[in-house]
């Protein structure tokens, strides 16, 4: 039954990417606006005066592409690895184990993507975290979504002998 709510909880991860790639896709221009109003640093005091304040559109697009591609990127590795982990479910420790690796792999992708962009680029280079407008809806959702995948993926991780 462990094994069964492991995979139930990869495919969950997977469902969030994939919702996430269709949201960002459906609503693209929605996308590229949330992503330059965090590079023009435009929704608090100041942030258009300063120097890392940036509505160069390459930046706009890379920033709103690699949001698309690792939320993409994370569902299909986890889709792939629940339906890995699936087949495996019966066989031993160790097989499962390795029936992990793709849908942990997607996990880390997410965080990596929450993490690194959310956190490190938007919030700590863009100063993000002094926006009202967009702490709460952006940084915590993030902050939400990064939790929640690393206890998943803790979770999936740890043995189950």
């Amino acid at each position: 039954m462990l094994r069964i709510m492991k995979i139930l909880l990869i495919l969950c991860v997977a469902l969030w990417g994939l919702l996430g790639t269709f949201g960002n896709l459906h609503d693209w221009s929605g996308t590229i606006g949330g992503v330059a109003m965090t590079t023009s640093m435009s929704t608090f005091e100041g942030g258009t005066e300063d120097w890392r304040a940036t509505s160069n559109p390459v930046i706009i697009f890379v920033g709103a592409a690699f949001i698309l591609i690792a939320k993409a990127v994370t569902g299909l590795l986890c889709l792939v690895g629940a339906h890995q982990m699936w087949t495996a479910r019966k066989d031993d420790t160790a097989a499962f184990a390795k029936a992990k690796i793709l849908a942990l792999t997607g996990c880390a992708v997410a965080m990596f993507m929450l993490f690194g962009g959310f956190i490190v680029i938007a919030e700590s280079w863009f100063g993000l975290w002094q926006s009202k407008e967009l702490h709460d809806p952006v940084l915590a959702s993030a902050f939400r979504y990064g939790g929640m995948i690393a206890l998943i993926a803790l979770f999936v991780g740890a043995r189950d002998d």
